[in-house]
């Protein structure tokens, strides 16, 4: 007698959809997974044998399944991202969402999660009009040390913003097998400095929303006043920084709200500002500037990418002299997979997979308002 549920889910990668259904303790009877990369597919059955492999999503009409009760995916981004071209639906990865709209109204599963970045209002009305319902916005900065804003459409109720977890890049380093190639440091000027990491994306850094989450500060991130003039932020001697970050990426980190509800981030410090990276030098590398930050482990990591092309990985610096790159294990803990999920494959293709995942307790926090 089957106990469990069926799940469908598209867009698989490394399966993280699989451990966030695990963690929230619903049994599954059949897990269906779609995806092609090879290495992806390698990660994913080192960790999960069982799974039933059903390759290209557009081969979807031959696939002869059962009744499904779930269906999930995370449709490719790079036709929606402000770090690629913006090309939207034209975009033939991004196209691959009206796939998913056609496998969803073929099965009509009792549930749905869809998840995608931040974009334009017009393309996130499109997706809204097709599935049925509004998004969510939540920031993976509330359960993790990663600073990483998705959008996620889905028809299980009652869904509302995961409980503030307070973890910071220091909660998740490596101690043990973390990269030891340190590299003298670049200071940015006297003291600055600037919080948490960013978040984890499967695109190139090429600026746009990415380089969007760095707001600069002064002093000691311990030990950081932050005070809002109007638009403006001043640090510990009162020095404005409206020169240090775009207009764009002031409006969107400074959105404070005093009840803590809806897409705000908890603070951080008491009543101060949050889910920021501290940045504290750049590397003396070739590369975009994004690729060149160095973060303090007092703040949050950036949001992770594929990490492709050499140097993309987050950097860190422990003691503010020298920097390094964060281990294949600490890009785990950003995306809240278990150590060394992703082993068995070369590092790039850590990298890529990691970045390519879905933040595992955000998914977790999804699905646990499931009624089956």
């Amino acid at each position: 007698m089957n106990l469990g549920i069926n799940v469908l889910s598209l867009f698989d990668g490394i399966s993280c959809g699989m451990i966030a259904l695990e963690r929230t303790g619903i049994q599954v009877d059949n897990y269906y997974a779609s995806e092609i990369d090879k290495y992806a597919i390698q990660i994913s059955q080192k960790n999960y044998p069982n799974i039933i492999r059903l390759g290209d999503i557009n081969n979807w009409k031959i696939w002869q399944l059962p009744k499904i009760d779930l269906i999930m995916g995370g449709s490719p981004c790079q036709g929606f991202s402000n770090a690629g071209m913006g090309l939207n639906f034209e975009d033939p990865r991004s196209k691959l969402f009206f796939v998913f709209v056609d496998i969803l109204k073929f099965y009509q599963p009792q549930y749905f999660l869809l998840e995608n970045v931040k974009m334009k209002q017009e393309w996130q009305d499109i997706i809204s009009d097709l599935v049925g319902v509004k998004p969510i916005e939540i920031n993976s900065s509330l359960v993790s040390a990663q600073n990483r804003k998705r959008l996620y459409w889905t028809n299980i109720p009652n869904i509302e913003q995961p409980e503030n977890k307070q973890i910071y890049l220091k909660n998740i380093i490596d101690k043990e097998n973390g990269q030891q190639e340190f590299k003298l440091l670049n200071r940015l000027g006297k003291e600055k400095s600037n919080k948490k990491a960013g978040c984890l994306t499967a695109g190139a850094h090429s600026g746009g929303n990415h380089s969007d989450m760095d707001i600069l500060c002064f002093g000691d991130p311990e030990k950081i006043e932050y005070t809002e003039v109007g638009r403006v932020v001043l640090g510990i001697n009162g020095a404005a920084i409206r020169n240090q970050v775009t207009k764009r990426g002031i409006e969107e980190q400074l959105n404070i709200r005093k009840d803590e509800k809806s897409n705000c981030v908890v603070p951080s410090y008491p009543n101060k500002l949050n889910g920021m990276c501290v940045r504290v030098g750049e590397a003396d590398i070739r590369g975009f500037d994004i690729t060149k930050r160095v973060y303090s482990p007092a703040g949050k990591s950036p949001a992770l990418t594929t990490m492709q092309g050499g140097h993309r990985e987050p950097k860190i610096s422990e003691d503010n002299n020298f920097w390094r790159r964060l281990s294949p294990v600490e890009c785990e803990r950003l995306q809240t997979l278990p150590d060394n999920y992703t082993a068995g494959v070369s590092n790039s293709q850590r990298y890529k997979g990691i970045g390519n995942g879905w933040t595992v307790d955000v998914i977790a926090h999804i699905l646990s308002n499931m009624k089956y």
